[in-house]
């Protein structure tokens, strides 16, 4: 049985169901990290834990629609000529938990403010001007409100359905291009997408959204310092990578292959990254096995080999050709002890090639088979083949749970191919396979091997993690010049500011590499990292894992930079202990920040908008929403 990931986006955040992390990375035995802690001492002080939910009041009172009836007394305090968003902030967060409630752990309860940036024009005379009165009242959203806020500048190919969207969108220079071109507006679960070009800085669209975001920061850089010093962070522009066509399905390792960006603008700066990296044709095509007889020849690859004729074999990409084969499944079995370990064991001709524990959050698995009651049941490792030999290679998979005997799960045939397709021949065993027993028909666990398909070939092109790499330093410096360019010379240059990135390798059925965020996850330059975590990633070991190896890579002289999290939902029922334990664990590993959405609630009511179906609310029985909510209420309420 194949099962396809099912992922769900609500209103004009949108924001996709993740998993749990890759098993490559960090599979390597039982203990996984749960917190970090810095060579040669503990992390830097810093400020209590905020938790900063987005509540989403820009659709009823920053954005009201003519056809909601908001009662009039919220009407009142959101009157966009004197009023702001600030009541109904109190509103929701009084009924989170009460204003005498002392939060435990010494944590504060703020919130966090979007600012959607497309939103803050408006159309004069056939021009785009910045609406000032809605920049003033979302300014004074902030003056006043007590609670210590995230200001988050959202733009991202989601739309906030703005008018100008529309407007930017007919026009291709403000577009991303795959080979075939310029990509026309797509649709995720029937909301817009708009596939905004990260490569062109000067394209309309970027110039828009640094417009409106100086004149949102220049708006709170006017109030009073007692004011501006509510403002604990501001995140940047939400989730910022490459896109690829059919959003809602596309993300994953199928074919064709389609990715961005192909533009004019991409190809030279793919040239330049190559004779900067390289210096000189010979040592390029020393190192990719090419023949180019000159910078101009070199185009970036973008063709199959398997069905289109290439000029020459570096044209060649798929989700493998950078040189890594995922190979992934699912595993499930009933009434397991607290604390049982299980994994798969992969070996390759013999000898164990990874190891990946069985905990990676697969929600697709868990709609297709809901009697499992958990999506914890992915694994996942990541099988480096760019040294192996060309040939069919044998894949054997067993299942250990604790210290039972090995479980065969069977094995696969696939092949390593050389750039002429010679026919591939069979390897020799290296090993001896370990002694197992086969899986009985009714075994107590159900079990399904994802990938690699059987009889699947596989070829590495040295010149396509070369492109991948320049199409994540391509997204971490699109992120890194809006902050140099809207931050940085205000006032605001010491406010400690975030991305809000997407962690595509938190899905197991992801090809991360179509995403290329991983430079811009890797640290940036007066900008500290800002994720979103969903699932098994929200609350279990395998982005404590991540994160420690990330530190341990890229730990500057100061130490750790405290991280955020930009969005957050376990997308399971929690209780307060669980609730508090999983805060606690981000607070060590260094979390300053935490915010998950919440719907806007009045006169202890729900204010009528369109709502996310990620919020953490008492109506909301989507993905345990409603007893999350109640976890947190029975937290902070203490």
């Amino acid at each position: 049985m194949t099962l396809t990931p099912t992922f769900l986006r609500s209103g004009w955040w949108l924001h996709a169901v993740a998993a749990g992390l890759l098993g490559g990375l960090g599979a390597g035995g039982w203990k996984l990290h749960a917190y970090l802690t810095r060579p040669g001492g503990p992390l830097p002080s810093q400020r209590p834990l905020l938790l900063a939910p987005m509540i989403g009041v820009i659709e009823p009172c920053i954005l009201p629609s003519a056809s909601a009836q908001q009662p009039a007394s919220l009407q009142k305090q959101c009157n966009p000529a004197a009023g702001s968003a600030a009541a109904l902030v109190e509103s929701t967060l009084k009924e989170l938990a009460p204003t005498n409630a002392k939060t435990p752990e010494n944590w504060e309860l703020g919130y966090t403010l979007p600012v959607p940036l497309l939103q803050l024009f408006q159309e004069q005379n056939g021009a785009w001007q910045i609406d000032t009165a809605r920049v003033n009242q979302l300014a004074r959203t902030v003056r006043d409100s007590e609670r210590p806020v995230v200001v988050y500048l959202f733009a991202t190919h989601f739309a906030s359905h703005a008018p100008l969207e529309q407007a930017l969108a007919a026009d291709p220079r403000n577009l991303a291009q795959t080979r075939e071109g310029p990509m026309a507006a797509g649709t995720y679960y029937g909301e817009p997408v708009y596939y905004w070009n990260i490569a062109d800085r000067e394209a309309p669209v970027n110039l828009r959204r640094r417009q409106a975001a100086s004149a949102m920061v220049n708006a709170l850089c006017a109030l009073e310092p007692h004011h501006r010093s509510k403002i604990r962070a501001v995140t940047l522009l939400g989730e910022v990578h490459h896109y690829f066509p059919d959003f809602e399905q596309g993300m994953g390792f199928g074919s064709p292959y389609r990715v961005t960006d192909y533009s004019p603008a991409s190809r030279a700066g793919f040239r330049d990254f190559l004779r900067t990296r390289f210096n000189t044709l010979e040592a390029l095509n020393q190192a990719v096995g090419g023949h180019f007889v000159a910078w101009d020849a070199i185009v970036p690859p973008s063709k199959d080999i398997r069905t289109e004729p290439l000029a020459h074999f570096n044209e060649h990409i798929d989700s493998y050709a950078q040189g890594v084969l995922p190979v992934s499944g699912w595993a499930f079995r009933a009434h397991r002890a607290p604390g049982s370990r299980a994994q798969v064991l992969v070996y390759r001709n013999g000898e164990l090639a990874g190891r990946a524990p069985i905990h990676l959050s697969r929600q697709d698995v868990l709609q297709a088979k809901p009697e499992f009651g958990d999506a914890n049941t992915g694994w996942r490792v990541d099988l480096d083949f760019r040294s192996w030999p060309t040939g069919l290679h044998r894949l054997d998979f067993y299942l250990e749970e604790d210290l039972q005997p090995l479980v065969s799960l069977g094995s696969r045939h696939i092949a390593v191919m050389d750039r002429q397709q010679t026919t591939p021949l069979e390897q020799p065993m290296r090993g001896l396979l370990p002694a197992a027993v086969p899986l009985p028909a009714a075994a107590p666990w159900q079990v399904h091997i994802d990938s690699p398909a059987p009889l699947s070939s596989y070829y590495y092109n040295p010149l396509v993690p070369l492109w991948h790499a320049f199409r994540a330093q391509q997204v971490a410096q699109y992120i890194q010049e809006f902050g140099e360019a809207v931050v940085q010379p205000s006032c605001l240059r010491d406010t400690p500011t975030y991305t809000h990135q997407i962690v595509p390798f938190a899905n197991p059925g992801w090809d991360a590499q179509k995403f290329a965020v991983e430079t811009s996850l890797a640290g940036l330059k007066d900008i500290r990292m800002g994720v979103s975590l969903y699932g098994e990633a929200s609350y279990g070991d395998s982005f404590g894992t991540w994160y420690a190896q990330r530190q341990r890579l890229h730990t500057t002289r100061t130490g750790p930079q405290p991280y955020g999290v930009t969005e957050f939902h376990p997308l399971k029922s929690m209780d307060a202990s669980e609730w508090r334990k999983t805060l606690q664990a981000h607070e060590r590993r260094g979390a300053a920040f935490l915010s998950f959405f919440m719907e806007p609630r009045w006169e202890g009511q729900r204010v009528e908008r369109g709502h996310n179906i990620f919020s953490l609310d008492p109506q909301n029985r989507q993905f345990s929403s409603d007893a999350l909510y109640r976890a947190a209420q029975q937290t902070l309420g203490q």
